[in-house]
């Protein structure tokens, strides 16, 4: 007759509770994550406005799993008036923000937009608040790989995580 381990069930318990986290998480990941082509788009999000804010920054990983260099050239969203690529960058002691015509995606390398300084979307011209939990598409047109439409996570939180690493430029 096997004896009762109150300590060992319970670490069974939490080990299985464990894998089923994980495993919700792997799901909710994979369910954020686009590809087109050898371009994978990793974890689209913005942050939610104030109720009188008419602009956002809109954020994702770009990861060319490709042989061949491609170009982030344009974006378009219906949320906004007008949407442009910016990069912002410390020149001195200031924080510069401007509009660029595109993102150069070398093959193989990684690109995480977040806040902060670097590129992002500028969103512009927003007709409503963004509230957490809402969700707008962005369509993304690349020289090479095309376009694709991108679905766009509105989150409270600040701190909002990009999964790819930071791409040295």
């Amino acid at each position: 007759m096997q004896t009762f381990n109150r300590t060992v069930f319970m670490a069974r318990q939490a080990a299985a509770g464990f894998l089923l986290a994980l495993s919700t998480l792997a799901t909710l990941a994979d369910a954020h994550e686009f590809k087109l082509g050898n371009i994978v788009i990793g974890h689209p999000y913005t942050r939610a406005t104030a109720p009188q804010q008419t602009s956002a920054g809109a954020y994702l990983g770009l990861d060319n799993q490709g042989k061949t260099d491609d170009r982030l050239v344009k974006v378009e969203s219906d949320i906004a008036k007008t949407v442009e690529i910016h990069n912002m960058e410390m020149v001195g002691d200031i924080m510069k923000m401007r509009e660029v015509d595109g993102i150069d995606l070398k093959a193989g390398s990684k690109l995480s937009m977040k806040p902060g300084g670097g590129y992002h979307i500028m969103l512009n011209g927003i007709g409503h608040e963004l509230k957490a939990g809402d969700q707008f598409p962005l369509t993304l047109y690349f020289s090479r790989a095309g376009k694709i439409e991108v679905i766009v996570h509105v989150e409270a939180d600040a701190n909002s995580p990009v999964p790819m690493p930071e791409h040295a430029r």
